[in-house]
């Protein structure tokens, strides 16, 4: 596969080909037989991650006991050698070509289908910036494009050799390779503060539910069977088996499990209707039914945004208007949730029942209660969405600052 590259560099840069500057080394096939849980450990594809970050777990290491890993002096690594991943088990070839730098104090082994790269001349390449040029989309792609094999994606150091790289000065690359260090560190920081942010916010609505369930005014609340404020109907679809052609494609709606485990609150999505054969062997709730699953994912709650049939592994209710409010049962049922998969019966898989939710007790405020604190926490939850959204795009812009910084460097604009 040939490389492509007619872009200008700055002066005094000039293209080289990979294995005019380095040596790739491959590791060595150790039988598993060989492996311990003491001695000097053994890195493997597994260990370099897809944010070119070596990920090591000792305790969870393959290790060669000392005394033989002295017969394997070839293919010893050590702290700052850069190495790379030339098999990827994943379908999409996403870990193929990935670097990173070893970065523990002790030597290692290197295994099968990882390279190590050996700088031939230091005087002209320096390591870190050979690995933040190797961390460019350019040679990702470049690599990625070679893959061979079905099952496991490969690539070799005979065509990865031919890759070109720009090459600056010595001194330029030092310069460019220590500012990238500061820029991912800084980058890094803040993606380590920005997802603390973003799990601290996915954690706010248990904190509010906790609030209002769990505070004394709670306990002073009459407590209600669920069967006695409100109408439970399970969902229906009779004919097996249930995926049968002649009752699906329609006009009326059928949602699943999925549809209301996914739900932020309201089911607005369905990926499946039923025609006038499926509704005459089902049932359609209305809009504005509180859904709740009840067979093997257990306890997920959803209100309809539309008219829609479900099978019985879901169960429509309906709270008596005088009683009760859908939004506070709504908000009663995501509080419980794990109360109620404690109580399900585990036979061939979970099973929440009639017979187990109408006589489920909720802690019932007056109906005006209900909707003052149903409006409070719809707020509170609104808001919450609103946070983990921003997060998420804050999160988004900073996982593309690298590829950013790195087209930035080698384009010799730092």
């Amino acid at each position: 596969m040939s490389q492509e590259n007619d872009r200008q560099l700055p002066d005094g840069w000039q293209w080289v080909k990979l294995g005019d500057v380095c040596e790739i080394i491959n590791g060595y096939a150790f039988k598993s037989s060989q492996f311990t849980t003491d001695g000097v450990p053994v890195i493997k594809m597994g260990n370099i991650s897809k944010d070119f970050a070596l990920k090591i777990n000792l305790n969870q290491q393959s290790y060669i006991a000392k005394n033989i890993a002295n017969l394997y002096q070839d293919f010893y690594i050590y702290p700052n050698d850069l190495l790379i991943t030339l098999t990827d088990m994943s379908p999409s070839g996403e870990y193929l070509g990935t670097v990173a730098i070893y970065n523990l104090a002790k030597p290692a082994l290197l295994n099968q289908r990882v390279g190590k790269f050996i700088n031939l001349d230091q005087e002209i390449l320096d390591n870190n910036f050979l690995y933040y040029t190797l961390r460019s989309k350019d040679f990702r792609k470049y690599a990625t494009l070679d893959d061979t094999g079905n099952l496991q994606k490969n690539t070799n150091p005979k065509y990865l050799y031919e890759y070109l790289i720009p090459l600056p000065p010595l001194s330029e690359q030092k310069r460019i390779a220590a500012i990238l260090n500061e820029q991912m560190e800084a980058v890094e920081k803040a993606r380590k503060a920005t997802e603390a942010q973003l799990e601290a916010a996915k954690a706010l609505p248990a904190a509010y539910l906790r609030a209002v369930f769990e505070s004394e005014e709670a306990n002073s609340w009459e407590r209600r069977k669920l069967g006695d404020i409100a109408k439970l109907e399970r969902g229906k679809f009779t004919p097996r088996p249930r995926n049968d052609p002649r009752y699906y494609g329609g006009d009326y709606p059928w949602i699943q499990t999925g549809e209301v485990e996914s739900a932020n609150k309201y089911i607005t999505a369905y990926n499946t209707t039923l025609n006038a054969d499926g509704l005459a062997v089902s049932k359609l709730f209305p809009k504005g039914t509180l859904v709740i699953t009840i067979a093997a994912t257990i306890g997920a709650v959803g209100i309809l945004d539309f008219d829609s049939c479900m099978p019985d592994s879901l169960v429509g209710i309906t709270p008596y208007l005088e009683a009760s409010n859908t939004d506070f049962i709504y908000y009663s049922l995501l509080f419980i949730r794990e109360h109620l998969k404690s109580i399900a019966p585990q036979v061939a898989q979970a099973n929440l029942k009639l017979s187990i939710l109408q006589p489920l007790e909720i802690s019932l405020p007056s109906l005006a209660k209900q909707q003052q604190i149903a409006s409070t926490l719809t707020e509170q939850m609104q808001e919450v969405e609103r946070l983990k959204q921003n997060l998420k795009e804050q999160l988004d812009t900073i996982n593309k600052l690298p590829a950013v910084l790195l087209r930035r460097a080698f384009k010799g604009e730092l």
